[in-house]
């Protein structure tokens, strides 16, 4: 089951906080190690930290 989109808020401090269930679904849990990087205009992507190794160890793209 895919959730609708959530509506969030950058802080201040360039902070932003995705809800848990996003997280959930995604397969993350808080402490989780990611990757964050830009993917073209308005566009910003988290990869877990070990499967953007194990891609760039296979020779895939980001």
């Amino acid at each position: 089951m895919i959730r609708e989109p959530a509506q969030v808020t950058i802080d201040a401090s360039g902070r932003v906080q995705i809800p848990l269930g996003i997280l959930a679904e995604a397969g993350l849990d808080t402490g989780s190690p990611v990757l964050a990087y830009s993917d073209g205009d308005g566009r910003i992507v988290l990869r877990r930290l070990t499967d953007a190794i194990d891609d760039l160890l296979l020779g895939e793209e980001l």
